[in-house]
This record gives structure tokens, sequence and C-alpha cells, in this order.
């Protein structure tokens, strides 16, 4: 048994707004709610990335790569200590010797994942912290990690999705960093991210684009380029030509060419 890290023994804290230690950035929230905390909170630059439990090889090497890169300047990760993106956030912390932040579903006693749990004691014993919202002793249930999510937005500059479904938990952290004002930034490849993106997230894929978005100067996406539309298709529609194959009699016009433009100028009066 070598190999394993033996329990840290810190105290957890009890800590009520405006009580000393409580972290400014909640305070400056006005945050109301108290918070059970098992180690060492801070107020240094912190980075919070998120996002699927089920994740692909690539997004967990690209959270844990950023993590990393961000924790070695000094920047504190913030994460949810579960499976796949957040445990590669985590784990590109300690790596790095930073200090990071898990913010628990459960109560501050009760280490879930369980296979996570070696890595929790090494958060503590490192510099980092366990936090909660939810009393001692409480267990893992789905509207728990809801409930901890806009706590992980609430403790960061900035959040950082890397992969998400469009049901992903993740994206109720993106919603409430929004709300409260914070920087949201999303990894293209991934359906939930693809829809932040759209509403106005900034472009995180590198850790360069960590280091700008966290500076306050974020790359957004490109504007998709304007489709030409044919002049005749343009000319029918004016005229009052209505379907497909209506536009293909009057233009002559490849049915392809016409479905195309038509889905273009649809989609386009669709936006905002």
């Amino acid at each position: 048994m070598a190999n394993c890290i033996p329990p840290v023994t810190t105290a957890i804290a009890q800590l009520q707004p405006g009580q000393p230690g409580f972290p400014e950035r909640l305070t400056a929230l006005s945050w109301k709610r108290e918070l059970y905390v098992r180690g060492l909170l801070d107020d240094a630059p912190a980075v919070a990335i998120v996002g699927a439990r089920a994740a692909s090889v690539a997004g967990m090497a690209r959270a844990e790569q950023i993590a990393r890169h961000l924790a070695a300047r000094g920047v504190r990760i913030v994460s949810g200590g579960a499976l796949g993106i957040d445990g590669a956030a985590h784990r590109g912390a300690l790596a790095a010797g930073g200090a990071t932040t898990v913010v628990l579903g459960t109560g501050a006693d009760v280490l879930y994942p369980r296979r996570h749990a070696e890595m929790f004691e090494e958060v503590v014993r490192t510099g980092g912290a366990l936090v909660s919202l939810l009393p001692l002793g409480t267990e893992p249930r789905p509207h728990t990690f809801v409930m901890r999510n806009p706590l992980i937005a609430a403790l960061a500059d900035l959040v950082i999705v890397i992969e998400a479904d469009v049901r992903s938990g993740s994206l109720t952290t993106a919603r409430a960093a929004a709300e409260l004002g914070r920087c949201v930034a999303a990894s293209p490849g991934s359906a939930g991210c693809a829809r932040l993106l759209a509403h106005g997230a900034v472009i995180v894929e590198t850790p360069a684009d960590a280091d700008a978005a966290l500076a306050g100067d974020p790359r957004y996406p490109e504007a998709p380029k304007p489709v030409a539309i044919d002049p005749r298709i343009a000319g029918a529609l004016a005229s009052g030509a209505r379907g497909v194959d209506a536009v293909v009699r009057e233009t002559g016009l490849p049915v392809r060419d016409v479905l195309r433009a038509l889905s273009v100028l649809e989609t386009s009066a669709r936006l905002p």
C-alpha cells in the first residue's frame, strides 16, 4: 500500500458571508449562501474549466494542457471534480504545482466520484480546496450537481467549456457565468460548444487563447462569409416564383443549386 496517499485531516470550515476567509469574489456578488470548505481558498486569478463526463481523449488532453499552462502562471483552476473534462482540468493544475478548487455536488465530507478520492486528497494537501454549498453528509443526486454549477462560475473570472452536448450540465455553468458577468468561452468541436459560440462565447482552443481571454482580449468566432445568390434566383423570387419547381422553371438552373440558394435565404431570414 506504499502508493496510497494518506488521508488529509484538514478540518472542514463552515464559512458565512462576511466572515474572514469568505471569498471576495462572492462578497462582490452579494452571495448569501454559506460554504463548507476543506483546504484553502484565495482570490488569485481563477479560471473554471468544465465539460462532458464522457469526454473524448482529445478533449481531456486539451483541458489538461490549458489547466497546466494556466496553473503554472499562478491561476487557480476551478472545476466540479467529475469524471472526464473536470478531472483532466484538476490533474493539469496539480501537474503544474498549482492550486485547484473542486466544487463538489455532495457534502464536503463525501468524496464523489470515489475514483477521484485520492486526487481530492492531493488537492487539499497541495494548497487547493474542496468546496460545497451542501450540508455535510449530503450524498450525490442529479439535482445536487446542477445546484453547484453557479458556484463554479462565481469562483472564476473566466469559464471555459471544453466539450459538451446540448443537454450538458456544463451549459448551466456557462449560463450562470453569463448572468454573473463572467467571460464565457468554448472550444469548438461539440454540439453544446457550438451553441455557446453561436450565442456570443469566445473561442479557447489553445493556452494562448485562454491567456488572451483572461487578459480581456478574447478571440471571437469569425463571422460566416456571405454566400452569393445567383441573381436569376433573386429575380425569380422577386417576380413571384415560389417553391423549388417554380424557381427551376423560371431560371433553368439545376435543382441542387436552387435548393442550396433557398436554404441560405431561409436561414438568413431566421437570423436576428
